[in-house]
Parts: structure tokens; sequence; C-alpha cells
């Protein structure tokens, strides 16, 4: 759902002892699958809601089949929820308690297995604190109704068996007050209104089956922009100030839709998609058919640079394949859902923004994992150890699944891995699943048996930490490399087989050579007529792991020059070691102002921070006007860190003419360090400015806290 960016510093530090814990996990009680003896078919939910009072009425028909003969009492899990009677199939009335947890119905006779019953219950909820959230008018939303099922919430909206593993059809009938429109999962089948008392009710149908957890409804006065990829039906449902950003905002819905009818080789599966803004979400929480997206998501077109969404957007239309057509038996199998939709969204980032973006992406979802790993806790990514769900659904599951699926991919080969999770839609579409039918799944598409792999990055903790070194013997005219796994394996974590590619570049070209690592140590020999100028260790950045790799200067700034863009930054970070070498400090520089990679000139930048030397105003300023906001941002603040009275005007400048608001702040908060006084007014004034996450209000508060001290 969420992708988290991390600073400089963090991105390559090397984990010692990544089993020194600070959460004990192991702590957490030991789930296992809920069972059940009986199968829900279809919930017909038919609710009148009133925003006002903020409470809703209504009617769940439920039909099941049971598990199991002689079945007669029917438990659902129901809270914050009233009922007030229940009826069988003829309207007679059953007997029914009630707790704080569930809902236990007493059946009017003896049902066997397979056969169905149906029974009715009525019921009210008034304003409930969980799943169901009733809104108040700010001058950011209108009031409105959403839901957040996830991942165990449905029933505080609806009585129901709300566990993933038993998959439903639903229908929604929904009558709210004009001018408000309602939506829900499936096809919308009618919209009728009532003139006489101001009403309207509107009628949607998911006809194939998916997971309580799944299920949604927003209700408000939405402004809907229709949009279409082919005859599939693609809506946005918006406040309606919101409606010109948002037509920006969403344009490439469909085009995200078609990468990934493509890439999965099954087309969308739904009756159509559809996204919606509420006050109630943080990020992005997927439903069948539809997603609800935090209100933060619309933002003018200024913002596009530093607060876009475009990754939360495709991640959450990949989980209408991984999470809604297939879905996680039980929440110890987090990743089924989130690794893949996090690795989709990456391949999207490459697709979309080309190859260098998508390198960068994939190395932050790789220190998003090990920046967890070092600070909180290691754990298998399948994991049954939780007090409740939401604790499985951490780093382990997002980025590191995603990295782990990258190595999967590696290995396999671009063919037979996308054929594999071709396969394993169509064979278990519309139902739940587990880690080793995936496994089963590879089996079945590529004859491949991947056990041991599954067995080293899922079910086991950890990752691969290397010490790696070479020599080249200029007599015998060989390479020869040399890789120590150094991870501490007393908890649990494996010594890794894998396989890794060594790239080497001499004055005659480049050539790559693929080993397979198996034991602690491995010694890889290849015959070279002359010194390598540079050593790749993991060419192609293919592998979840850390490394240590010392090398000397010559070859860093070579490869500070002349390797890939992760090459480039690893360079300029192991660069860091030199900074009493002023060739160091000058191809560092020129490595800030004109790599070819934003991101690369901002590594570099960063490294040059670091030095005990100051750098000069007019690089910095240069680097001020860098295409990047990202680069332009560092260089106002490492400017502003001199707190020199004389750059204000410098700064003021910099604050009307950049068009970022992260800019914009940082500028703002140098002139807070420069202590000039005869500042307040102006920044005053910027204070009223609106601005995403208000980060310029929160500049300038900043900068005159930093007058007045």
């Amino acid at each position: 759902m969420k992708i988290i960016k991390w600073v400089f510093f963090l991105l390559f530090v090397v984990i010692a002892n990544a089993s020194a814990q600070k959460i004990d996990i192991y702590k957490r009680p030991v789930q296992v699958e809920r069972s059940h003896d009986f199968d829900a078919q279809n919930y017909r939910l038919e609710l009148n809601f009133d925003l006002d009072k903020k409470e809703f009425r209504g009617e769940n028909r439920v039909t099941i089949k049971p598990l199991k003969n002689g079945f007669t009492k029917c438990i659902l899990d129901a809270k914050e929820l009233v009922v007030t009677e229940v009826t069988n199939y003829r309207n007679a009335p059953l007997k029914f308690e009630q707790t704080d947890e569930y809902l236990i119905i007493y059946l009017s006779k003896a049902y066997s297995y397979g056969e169905t019953c149906t029974f009715s219950i009525k019921y009210y909820a008034i304003d409930p604190k969980k799943g169901f959230f009733f809104s108040d008018e700010t001058p950011r939303n209108p009031k409105m109704v959403s839901t957040d099922s996830f991942p165990d919430e449905a029933r505080h909206w609806f009585p129901c068996y709300d566990y993933p593993h038993d998959k439903v059809t639903t229908e929604l009938i929904a009558t709210v007050k004009h001018p408000n429109k309602v939506l829900s999962n499936g096809r919308l089948v009618s919209i009728k209104e009532n003139q006489k008392n101001n009403t309207v009710t509107y009628h949607w149908h998911q006809d194939k089956p998916h997971s309580t957890y799944l299920s949604m409804v927003a209700i408000a006065p939405f402004a809907v922009i229709k949009d279409s990829l082919g005859s599939l039906p693609v809506n946005y449902w918006v406040y309606e100030k919101d409606v010109e950003d948002a037509r920006r905002i969403f344009k490439k819905t469909p085009y995200m839709i078609d990468f990934f009818n493509k890439l999965y080789g099954y087309e969308y599966p739904w009756a159509k998609y559809d996204q919606v803004e509420t006050p109630t979400q943080g990020g992005g929480a997927e439903a069948t058919s539809a997603t609800i997206l935090g209100q933060n998501v619309i933002y003018d077109q200024k913002a596009d640079k530093d607060f876009s969404w475009e990754t939360t957007i495709a991640h959450e239309i990949a989980h209408q394949w991984w999470g809604d057509l297939i879905t996680l038996r039980t929440w110890s199998e987090t990743w089924l859902n989130e690794s893949f939709a996090t690795y989709s969204d990456y391949l999207y980032t490459r697709f979309d923004k080309g190859e260098d973006e998508g390198a960068l992406a994939l190395l932050n979802k790789k220190n998003s994992y090990l920046q967890e790993a070092h600070n909180s806790y290691i754990r298998p990514i399948v994991f049954n150890r939780y007090e409740n769900p939401g604790q499985n659904f951490d780093r382990h599951t997002y980025p590191k699944g995603a990295c782990v699926l990258h190595m999967l991919r590696f290995i396999l080969g671009d063919e037979l891995f996308f054929r594999t999770l071709q396969h394993f839609l169509y064979k278990h579409e519309f139902q739940p699943v587990d880690t080793h039918d995936f496994m089963l799944a590879v089996k079945e598409a590529t004859g491949q048996n991947m056990d041991w792999f599954f067995d080293q990055y899922i079910f086991k903790p950890g990752h691969p930490v290397f010490d790696v070194s070479y020599i080249w013997n200029e007599n015998a005219k060989t390479f020869q490399m040399k890789a120590i796994q150094t991870q501490d394996t007393s908890t649990g974590i494996p010594i890794y087989k894998i396989p890794v590619i060594i790239g080497l570049t001499t004055t005659s070209g480049k050539e790559s050579h693929k080993f397979w690592i198996k034991q602690k140590e491995e010694i890889f020999e290849i015959a070279v007529n002359e010194k390598p100028l540079l050593v790749r260790f993991d060419e192609g950045n293919y592998l979840l792991k850390e490394w240590i790799f010392n090398k000397d200067i010559e070859e860093l700034l070579y490869q500070l020059k002349n390797d890939d863009v992760m090459g480039r930054m690893w360079a300029a970070s192991e660069l860091v070691k030199y900074e009493k070498f002023p060739y160091v400090i000058e191809e560092l520089s020129n490595s800030a102002l004109n790599d070819a990679f934003w991101a690369v000139r901002r590594n570099s930048l960063e490294v040059l921070r670091t030095f005990n030397f100051k750098m000069e105003n007019d690089l910095l300023k240069t680097l001020c006007q860098d295409e990047n906001s990202k680069v332009r941002t560092l260089a106002i603040r490492i400017l502003g860190d001199k707190r020199d009275p004389k750059l204000v005007s410098f700064f003021k400048d910099q604050f009307k003419m950049d068009d970022s608001y992260l800019a914009q702040a940082e500028a703002l908060r140098s002139i807070g360090k420069c202590g000039d006084r005869s500042q307040i007014s102006f920044l005053r004034n910027t204070t009223q400015m609106e601005s995403p996450r208000n980060v310029i209000r929160n500049a300038a508060e900043w900068a005159l806290k930093e007058l007045n001290r």
C-alpha cells in the first residue's frame, strides 16, 4: 500500500547482527486457520442510511450451505450491530442470541450437508467506531459515509462470516437522501428515485465470489467522472470541487489496467473499476471492483512532482488480481496479497518511468525491509504469530516479499515466471490460496521444483549478508572473487543457495558470469587478460542482500562515472571513506552537478554534506536550480545550514520562483536558520498559503520559532 522512501545514510547500512531484535514477535500468540461448519453463499443487504443521525437500518438475507449434517445453529460475526429480528425463508421468526462478538441463530430444522439454508436478519447501527464511518462535513469534504472492512471489520456493518477463506457473492440495495450517490462492489443494477420522500435507491450486485473484507460502500454527493478501458467502465468518485484535479490524477487508470492485463495474461476480472476519495483512509484500501483512497490523493498540478500517488494507484489496481481474484487463505499468508501487489507497482514504475526509476523503486523496497529487520525484528514472510491480522502487514509482507519475487523471476527467467503467474490466477480464480498452492503452480507451469527457494526466503527469516573481496593474479591472468556469508544463523537464518552474476569491465569491454552460491564461503575464478577497471558483485541488482565490498579509490571513481544507476549510487556512498582526498571531493561535486540521473546527483551531494568541509556557495546555488525538486530541496537545506544572513534574499527568491512545495518549504526553514528577524512578517504571511500536508505552513511556523528563540 505504501512505499517508504529512505534518506541516504540508511541506503547501504550493513546489519552486523540482524537477529538483535527490539520487538520479540515470537511472544505473540500462534494463530491457525479458522474452522467453520457452513459455506456462505450470498449476502443480500437492504439498508437505509441517515447521514444526519449517523445511523442505518436494514436487513441482510443470508444464504449458506452447511458443511455437516444435522446443522441447527448458525454463528455469524456481528459487532456494534443491534439485531431486532431473524426470520427463516418462510418469514417465520427464529430464535437468536447476541453477544458483543457474535450473532447465534437457532434454525427451524436440522439441515444436511450441502442443503441450501436462507434466513433474514433485521438490524440497525448507530455511528459504528470501526469498519463503517460517518464523516461530518468539513471544508475539505462533504458529509458522507465510507467503509474500510479490512481486515475483519465487515462485521461492523453487516452480520457475516468474516474470514477471508470463505468467498461469497453480495448485493447492496441502499437508500439515501438526495443528492447523495452510493458506490459499492460489482455491477450497478439500477438507480430508483423516490421524489415523494426525496430519496434515491442504488442496487449493486457483486455476482462473483469475494471475501467479506473486500466489501465496501461509500455515500456522498459525489461527482462521478466516467472513463473506460474498451467496454470496461472505469469511474472516479470525487468531491465536486476536486473534479478537475481528479481528471489529471486518475487519467492513467485505464492505461494501468491494460498494462496489468497484458502482464498477468489474465483480463481484468470484475464488472467495473471505481476509485473513490474519502476522509477516513490514510492511503489506499482495495475492495473488489473498487478502491478506497484517502482524500489526500487529490492535489494541484504543482504537487505532482513531490506528492504523486501514482504508485499507490497502480498498487491498488494490482490488488484486483492479487488479493481480490485470488485471496490469502489465512492472515499468515499476507504476502500473497501484498508482496504481489508491491512487486506489480515496481513493474509498472519500470514500464512507465524507465529502467532507472524502476531500479530506484526496487532499491527503496529493499531498504524499507532492511530498516525493519535492523530496527524492529526479522520473521519468516509466512508467519502465524500475531495478536491481530494488521501486525502481519509490515515491511516483510510488502517490500521484502516483492524483492523475493524479483529473485524468483531472476532464477526462472521472464517467460517461466510470468507463465507461472498466469497459471496460478487461472487455476485459483475466485478462491482462497496459500503459499503451497503457489509452489505447486510453479512446478505445474515450469516443471521446476523451487521448494528450496521458498524454504529459504518465505518460510525462514532473514537475508544473506556477504563479505566480498577479489584479487587479480597478473601472472596467471585470473580474477578470483571470494564471497562469505556472514549472517547470524543461530536464529534460523539459513546459509543461502542463490545464483549471482559477477560483472567485469576491462579496457576490452564488459563481460558477465553467472555462478551459484551454495555454501558459507565460495570462491569464483575467471580467466581475464588484464586487471578489471570495475567489478560488480550481483550485477543487475537481483539479490535481496547486504554486503561489504571494499574497493580502492580508483575503482570507485571509475564506477561513479561509468556504472549503472545502482552502481553509481553505491560508489558515491562508498567514497564517504575518502573525504581527505581533494580529487574525491571534486569528482563527487561533478557527479552532483552532472550525473544523468537525479538520485545519483542527490546521493553525491549527500556524501559531500557529511564531509568535514564547507561546500562553496556557488556549487550549492547551482544545485538549487537542479531540474529535480529532491536535489534542489537538499541543496537548499545544506545552504541553509550555513546560517548566513547574507543568503536570506537568495532563499526568498528561491521560495518565490520554485515550483516545488517541498523546495519552497525548505527555503522557508533556511530563512529561519539565518536569524534575520526582519523576515517575521514575510514568514507569517506564508503560513496562510495552502499546500499538500500543510508543508508550507509547517515550515513557516518552524522558521518563526527559530527566529523567536
